[in-house]
């Protein structure tokens, strides 16, 4: 039964993207221009490659405020049921409050979330 449902939901998952890509392709406006394929950037003239290094802060600071966003989230379902599992859960997120202050302080330390 399980497969039967999983055929249909492919065969309907690949006719919907073959008749989205069909009709887009056949009422979408057909203008071919040079300048359409190029890059634009705030309507400036793009010069030379538009692969530069990125400085390896920007992607540690994403990453670290991606963590402590998500880590964020975990804290609000807590809140909502804490009362109806009473000390073990107090101790419980304080040990992971205590964890992340740590890595905050780490990453502080590290001179992770500071612009250079």
């Amino acid at each position: 039964m399980y497969f039967t449902l999983f055929v249909t939901v492919l065969i309907t998952a690949a006719f919907l993207v073959v008749a989205a890509y069909a009709i887009a392709k056949w009422i979408g406006p057909r203008s071919y221009n040079p300048a359409k394929g190029e890059p634009y950037e705030c309507g400036i003239p793009t010069y030379g490659t538009s692969w530069l290094p990125v400085h390896i802060g920007y992607y540690l600071f994403a990453i670290l405020f991606l963590m402590f966003d998500v880590e964020t989230v975990f804290l609000y379902p807590w809140a909502v049921v804490v009362k109806n599992f009473g000390p073990l859960a107090l101790a419980t997120i304080g040990f992971f409050m205590l964890v992340l202050v740590f890595g905050l302080a780490y990453a502080w330390r590290k001179g992770a979330l500071e612009w250079k």
